[in-house]
């Protein structure tokens, strides 16, 4: 391990000033989460159809992205990389409020699409702010600790994640107690504008926080210009496949069809399958061409960002996807049978869980020693799980059902003992753990599946910080390009939603016993928790120093 890292000190300042955009990104992405149930009823839609609020969203971080990288494709260079990551992070801050303006455009009018235009807008925002945010706050400080910066930034990411649902849902139904789905329907939207006014205020006042905050540096860096048209268009031929999956899948919905359910189910499901096969295809036959010819393809060329495109692409749609279907499966009667309105406190609890794992992951940041880390280590998930309880309980919810959810906690402050903060070590722990948690999931019912699933952000938690900064070891001047690469794969919150929601309708249509199709299509994260692991043993190949 490099020991003369340690003479660069976290720029504390700075750091304050950055995290604060984390606490948006979080707060709006879980609330999501409450919309889609609410959405699903509302708008009368199915499983699918109410995934979309996620398509849009994470759909939005791919184009962002690419968009980036396409202005650069053709001679710009890397915009983000030339502005400066302290002006990008104010210029998507404002592009955020002008999606805030079409989201309650959109309420206006009472138009599903026009509230994912809205969505879309806000996370278009979102991309840019995070594609120089997280390179930004890795190198305020020792590359080494760079994990356990991100996993600061994560942890209020997290809380905000936590009051997220809470607010959303008080601002959707206007109440705590139970309300029916037919109620659901007859409820109004006027909250949510005010909602959405107040975000957008918000995200006006943090714009001018960064362009007038003498503590932050700029952040320009002459990196690597994105200018590889060859990778542009390869990432645009994925795009045109993800296109030529979906939009048939759209047309079936309307005008008159003549296949039963199972058979229109079936060709559904075959279409979003080889939306999900031509991203992993796609990735890996840019990474051959550029093994070939390296200067022409840019970043590709590196095993640790191809690999960790795919482990960013399937952990952000694992994360997603397990929440945004945990209110229908709430739904059914052996898993609480509880109302689009009560399960606001499970899905709090659910991001709540992340921020009790990304407050734990970011010790390392503090300058604690070995011993004050380890006490750190159990007492923090603890104060964290009584913060989020206390939340929940604020907003009216009952939390009874919540005490039992400490076991899983434990579990989580086991593995962090075991992992011995080491990045690609931390991260097999806690995919084998998700792993585990989902069989337990699918293989039960009642409260020991609900705790499982819930769990899910538990063990996900730390994930993000673990790949990004094992994709990006030892690139150099590659580093703001393989970051844009690595925010567009966000995309896997559009894509694997959708395709477990579709695979929850198409088992569904195949039995008759309720909540089959939902409670089974969670096979979709097993799989995912899978490549995690797997991407976790294969960075040892690229890297001994995160994992010595």
């Amino acid at each position: 391990m490099n020991t003369t890292s340690t003479s660069t000190p976290p720029n504390y300042q700075a750091l304050a000033t950055i995290v604060s955009v984390f606490f948006f990104w979080g707060f709006i992405a879980a609330g999501n989460s409450i919309f889609i149930p609410f959405s699903k009823h509302y708008f009368q839609l199915d499983q699918f159809q109410s995934q979309l609020i996620d398509f849009a969203f994470y759909g939005a971080y791919y184009i962002g992205a690419l968009t980036l990288f396409g202005i650069g494709a053709f001679g710009r260079g890397d915009l983000v990389g030339s502005w400066g990551y302290k002006r990008a992070i104010v210029y998507g801050l404002l592009l955020s409020v002008i999606g805030a303006v079409v989201m309650i455009s959109a309420i206006q009018l009472n138009t599903f699409p026009g509230m994912l235009l809205g969505l879309f807008v806000v996370a278009l925002g979102f991309s840019l702010q995070q594609t120089a945010a997280n390179p930004f706050i890795i190198s305020l400080g020792d590359p080494d600790t760079g994990t356990a910066r991100v996993n600061l930034g994560g942890g209020i990411n997290s809380f905000g994640t936590a009051i997220g649902p809470i607010v959303v849902g008080f601002a959707l139904f206007g109440t705590t107690a139970a309300v029916s789905d037919a109620q659901i329907q007859g409820l109004s939207l006027s909250k949510v504008t005010l909602l959405y006014g107040g975000v957008g205020l918000l995200f006006l006042f943090s714009a001018a926080l960064f362009f007038f905050s003498k503590k932050l540096p700029s952040g320009i860096i002459k990196g690597e210009a994105a200018s590889n048209a060859k990778t542009f268009y390869l990432l645009l031929v994925l795009t045109l496949l993800l296109v030529a999956a979906f939009v048939p899948v759209f047309l079936t919905y309307r005008g008159t069809v003549t296949q039963s359910v199972l058979e229109l189910e079936t060709y559904r499901m075959q279409l979003l399958l080889m939306a999900l096969a031509s991203v992993v295809v796609v990735l890996l036959f840019g990474h051959q061409r550029a093994k070939r010819n390296p200067s022409a393809w840019g970043a590709l060329q590196y095993p640790q960002v191809v690999l960790g495109m795919l482990g960013i692409f399937v952990y952000v749609g694992m994360e997603v996807s397990i929440v945004s279907n945990l209110g229908e499966l709430l739904h059914q009667d052996a898993f609480g049978g509880f109302s689009s309105s009560e399960v606001a406190p499970f899905i709090s609890m659910y991001w709540g869980s992340m921020m009790i794992g990304r407050w734990t992951g970011a010790l390392s940041a503090l300058g604690l020693n070995e011993k004050q880390r380890k006490v750190g280590m159990f007492v923090t998930p603890l104060i964290a799980f009584v913060l989020v309880l206390a939340i929940i309980a604020i907003s009216g919810y009952s939390t009874k059902a919540l005490y039992g959810y400490v076991v899983l906690i434990m579990v989580q402050i086991l593995g962090f003992y075991i992992s011995k903060d080491k990045p690609a070590q931390t991260l097999f722990v806690f995919s084998v753990l998700g792993l585990s948690a989902m069989l337990v999931g699918i293989l039960t019912t009642g409260n020991t599946a609900v705790y499982a699933f819930m769990s899910g952000g538990l063990f996900c938690s730390i994930m993000w910080p673990a790949i990004f900064n094992l994709s990006l070891y030892n690139l150099g001047k590659y580093t703001p390009q393989a970051s844009g690469f690595l925010v567009m794969m966000i995309l896997g919150g559009a894509i694997i939603p959708p395709l477990q929601g579709k695979f929850a309708d198409f088992l569904q249509a195949s039995s008759e016993t309720a909540g089959y199709g939902i409670h089974n299509s969670y096979w979709i994260p097993v799989l995912c928790f899978a490549y995690v692991g797997f991407f976790a043993l294969r960075s040892r190949t690229w890297t001994m120093k995160c994992v010595e």
